[in-house]
């Protein structure tokens, strides 16, 4: 029987399984992120960050950590905006880095953190790119909203609602449907907003490959964009707070380049053991 040692980080309860790897030696499939993300019978999360260095993932740079992501059915994930701030905290209280500045590798690219005194974490998210992809996104009781489509190193759907009642109200139990189906062939992550104010929205969010969850850091920054494209601001930087179920972020939009500060919490260690030939439960069962 395998045992690992493992960490569990939440942002704005986006909670993460967190695994040091360091040379890339953990047989992590499928089978086992199910396990480790079952709230039931395994830890509980909704994802999985394999800590390792870049030189055993991508060839990179053997200094530089890497964010393997995972999502809790097993897919693979391009970046986390949640995820990488717990990976980075996760790094500091282990000592594996130092200082307050530091840069993190993922399938999206290089992202700088800055560390703030008050303990939250602010990460550059790269460019966001409204893709200008019109889309109809259906909810499970049929009701259809326009969306667009925003591109944050991963994929987003963003459609508004009436009102923050409606919002509450929606129900995202299971993944929504969009057209036309060709939008997004590899999926998609489906956010809806409500406008609370002057630069404030609120969000809830079905994440591909983890369902609805408390938050959804790229998420949080296709949401300020496309909010900020709909309102017809302008290319000035701008700054937005966006409510989620677990908590509050803000999000900066610049001249190509987007930041998202917001908490990281580590609040445990442990060991897990892993069973060998069961099969573990999909989003579907």
């Amino acid at each position: 029987m395998r045992r690992w040692s493992f960490a569990k980080g939440h942002g704005t309860e986006n909670d993460f399984v967190i695994l040091l790897d360091r040379d890339g030696v953990l047989d992590l499939g499928e089978e086992e992120v199910r396990f480790l993300c079952d709230r039931h019978a395994g830890v509980g999360g909704d994802g999985v960050l394999r800590v390792v260095l870049a030189s055993h993932v991508d060839g990179g740079d053997p200094h530089t950590w890497f964010m393997d992501y995972r999502n809790a059915d097993g897919s693979i994930a391009e970046m986390c905006g949640n995820g990488i701030r717990v990976f980075a905290r996760y790094l500091l209280d282990e000592g594996l880095v130092s200082g307050h500045e530091l840069e993190i590798a993922t399938r999206a690219g290089i992202k700088p953190i800055a560390v703030l005194p008050d303990g939250s974490v602010r990460v550059g998210m790269g460019e966001v790119r409204l893709t200008g992809e019109a889309v109809e996104v259906t909810v499970a009781d049929g009701r259809a909203y326009d969306a667009v489509g925003v591109d944050v190193g991963n994929p987003h759907a963003v459609a508004f609602v009436a009102d923050p009642a409606e919002l509450a109200a929606l129900p995202l139990w299971t993944a929504p449907s969009w057209t036309p189906a060709e939008a997004f062939p590899a999926g998609v992550n489906a956010e809806f907003v409500a406008v609370l104010g002057e630069r404030h929205v609120a969000m809830r969010v079905y994440e591909r490959g983890s369902g609805e969850t408390r938050s959804c850091g790229t998420g949080t920054v296709a949401v300020a964009a496309a909010t900020h494209a709909r309102l017809g601001g302008s290319s000035e930087p701008a700054q937005y707070r966006v409510d989620v179920p677990g908590g509050s972020v803000e999000v900066e939009l610049g001249e190509g380049q987007a930041w998202l500060t917001g908490p990281a919490v580590i609040v445990a260690h442990g060991e897990v053991a892993l069973p060998g030939g069961r099969r573990h439960r999909t989003l579907e069962d």
